[in-house]
């Protein structure tokens, strides 16, 4: 059995891929992502990503289609208790913003979507600077007295607001952030690395990131003079077009190589040896997607693999 890891200074203990739900209902209808929930699970997977507003993004969609399929999936699994599930707030279509009023409406909301009596971790999606801390902070200690959130997070918010918001737990004795979800992956690097990498260790704070392998660029599927069948195939396109982008792919290439493994497993593998990071996020539209996913649980780079990496991301 894959070891799981400790959540930051929660009691959550998580597979070191976390799924990301973002793809049901939209690239992965309800008996595919059955599938890819059973695969993950029988593999020892625990650690479920979604959010209120996923799909919201697609034509005749409402947001909430992600949440309604895992609440499906856990009920009919009969496994909730199995499962950790993280979902967020502020970007559904009819519960935008962090408002007190809202964040207590919107979890709600996404309790009956998910079947479920509690959030095991519950994110805020984007911060609103316009919103005090302390109503963000008060609504959400409401949730964890209530029972409804057993532990928060935040994701997409600036060291200040993060560092504002953790002296406000502390002083009052509220409900504290345990988890960040930044956007981090090895070209895209300084958008969780310096102030905001060096908060989360410095206050204990667990790292879930997102586009952990960068809109499917760092699968390795993306070459010159190739075409991919994806929704995402145009940004994942873009990284192609930059030397690093290309280095990067270089040194991932022969890596893998070396381990015998997957290009992806190998750039999650890098992910999950940085500091602070519990473990990346990562979607699949199908099973056979998924062994090069959760290959990252058993793979372990050694120092000068993980160096060899990180030069050629800079």
């Amino acid at each position: 059995m894959t070891a799981l890891r400790k959540l930051g200074s929660s009691d959550l203990e998580v597979f070191p891929l976390a799924l990301g739900g973002n793809v049901f209902g939209w690239t992965a209808d309800e008996a595919a992502s059955f599938a890819v929930l059973d695969a993950y699970a029988a593999a020892g997977g625990n650690f479920v990503d979604t959010a209120d507003s996923y799909t919201a993004w697609i034509e005749g969609n409402q947001g909430g289609e992600s949440e309604t399929i895992i609440g499906k999936w856990v009920t009919a699994r009969g496994n909730r208790d199995d499962i950790v599930i993280a979902t967020k707030v502020s970007q559904h279509p009819e519960y935008p913003g962090l408002s007190a009023a809202n964040i207590k409406a919107a979890a709600d909301a996404s309790l009956r979507r998910l079947g479920t009596d509690h959030i095991d971790l519950y994110y805020t999606h984007f911060d609103k600077p316009e919103i005090p801390v302390e109503e963000i902070i008060g609504a959400l200690d409401e949730l964890v007295r209530a029972g409804k959130v057993r532990h928060i997070a935040a994701s997409n918010i600036t060291p200040e607001r993060l560092q504002e918001s953790l002296d406000l737990s502390d002083r009052e004795g509220l409900a504290r952030y345990v988890a960040l979800q930044p956007h981090y992956n090895l070209v895209s690097r300084d958008t969780y690395e310096g102030p905001l990498q060096d908060l989360a260790s410095r206050t204990g704070l667990a790292a879930v990131p997102y586009f952990s392998l960068a809109a499917g660029f760092l699968t390795g599927k993306y070459r010159p003079g190739t075409t991919v069948d994806s929704a995402r195939a145009g940004r994942a396109a873009q990284y192609l077009e930059s030397e690093r982008g290309r280095r990067v792919l270089a040194a991932l290439d022969e890596i893998a190589e070396t381990h015998s493994a997957p290009v992806p497993t190998v750039a999650l593998a890098w992910l999950a040896a940085q500091p602070t990071v519990a473990a990346p996020i990562a979607s699949a539209r199908t099973p056979d997607q998924l062994p090069a996913l959760l290959g990252v649980a058993d793979l372990h780079l050694t120092d000068e693999e993980v160096t060899r990496l990180t030069a050629a991301s800079a």
